[in-house]
């Protein structure tokens, strides 16, 4: 790790301290949702830095500003939530789970943060639970619309927390599903929970655990929406910062092991803290995140994850395989970039959201295809790029094996399913 860059010039989202240590450079990757039109494969594409920084005050990891939010969430976002059959049922879940839990009914508001298309506050809306989605990006927000799911178009921050709590639109349960990592303005973002929350309502958030990525090399997982790399601790400082307590959390088992935290305002004294925080609270103490050297050789993880799948690949590609790709997820962006990876190793990848089907990925230019092209092509090898899928995706494309199709697995480093 290089512990002292000579110029970083960029300072802590949260704290402010100028930034010394980096985590791990991926170099340079364009946005990793900004498809590509068969019609400007010709044109040239902005790369930005894929540099990730520790802050050594309140050990926040996080990716420099280089795009505005406005510029990535635009109306052609082409992420829908809606095209994953187990991230609905996550949904269905988290639903169930709420309502029980804490009581919501036709006298309840839930707003989520980041609604996107609609894909969770339809099982609210259908429980007859009363819903309001908060989305930037215009086509997800249109599609979410359709589906009769009230939803404002803008940023969330303080300016729209007050503007809904002063037209009397304040929360029982505020949520945000993979949200909080995706905001610049992180003390902004949090500083509006509590405005909009009702006294005695419950926030949660969902995201990716920086535990895990380090400990399972999931580099793939950063890339410039992703703006933090979160941890309990880290978590638990904003949120106080803020007003607010976090008194449960739950781990999870999406995107390769995420954190539920839920949180109130700290004068609510109707919701004791869990033990299981600072059960958490006390693993990622002991495992060192909050030690510099535990962040040390994450970085060679890396470069030799990527030196092992492009010997997979050059190989294959040698001995005359077809490999493709399965999906076009923004982690899978990041990964085939880093590593260098075009169509002389992977001809093509398919994905479900038919968003994403004639468009071309960022940087790569590997067409993207519907999924029955798979059928027609019949390759030895088909990279499952949303890894955190798994199961769903080898259990849809189980039919590859009829022609003797294996599976790969690139994270936390290439394997193949047998």
């Amino acid at each position: 790790m290089n512990s002292k860059p000579s110029t970083s010039n960029h300072r802590c989202r949260f704290c402010s301290t100028e930034l010394e240590h980096v985590l791990c450079d991926l170099g340079l990757s364009p946005i990793s949702n900004a498809f590509v039109r068969a019609d400007r494969l010709a044109e040239p594409e902005l790369f930005f830095p894929l540099r990730v920084f520790i802050c050594h005050i309140c050990w926040l990891v996080q990716l420099p500003e280089h795009k505005s939010p406005g510029q990535i969430f635009d109306h052609d976002y082409a992420y829908f939530s809606s095209y994953s059959q187990s991230w609905l049922a996550h949904a269905r879940d988290y639903t169930d789970a709420m309502i029980d839990r804490w009581g919501l009914d036709a006298g309840s508001l839930v707003v989520e943060i980041a609604s996107n298309d609609g894909y969770l506050l339809q099982y609210f809306k259908q429980r007859g639970v009363p819903v309001l989605g908060i989305e930037p990006a215009g086509g997800c927000a249109t599609v979410a619309r359709s589906k009769g799911i009230e939803t404002e178009g803008k940023f969330f921050g303080v300016s729209i927390a007050r503007e809904l709590a002063a037209a009397g639109r304040q929360a029982d349960l505020l949520l945000g599903n993979n949200v909080l990592a995706h905001v610049p303005d992180l003390n902004d973002f949090v500083a509006g929970l509590p405005i909009l929350l009702k006294p005695g309502g419950v926030v949660t958030m969902e995201f990716p655990h920086l535990l895990n990525l380090i400990r399972h090399n999931q580099f793939d997982t950063i890339y410039h929406e992703h703006y933090s790399y979160l941890s309990l601790l880290a978590v638990e400082r904003v949120f106080a910062a803020h007003g607010m307590v976090l008194f449960d959390v739950q781990e999870l088992q999406t995107h390769g092991g995420s954190l539920r935290v839920f949180a109130r305002h700290t004068a609510d004294a109707s919701k004791p803290v869990k033990p299981a925080v600072e059960a958490l609270r006390a693993i990622e103490i002991s495992l060192g995140l909050q030690n510099l050297e535990v962040y040390q050789a994450f970085g060679e993880r890396v470069r030799e994850s990527k030196f092992k799948l492009l010997e997979f690949l050059i190989r294959a590609v040698r001995e005359g395989k077809k490999v493709w790709g399965y999906g076009a997820p923004a982690k899978g962006n990041t990964l085939l970039n880093y590593c260098g990876i075009r169509t002389d190793l992977i001809e093509a990848t398919v994905d479900r959201s038919p968003h994403k089907q004639g468009m071309f990925l960022p940087g790569t230019h590997i067409p993207v295809l519907d999924p029955e092209s798979i059928a027609l092509a019949r390759p030895d090898y088909l990279m499952i790029l949303p890894w955190n899928l798994q199961d769903e995706i080898v259990a849809q494309m189980a039919h590859i094996r009829d022609w003797g199709g294996k599976f790969v697995i690139p994270i936390p480093e290439v394997r193949v399913l047998i």
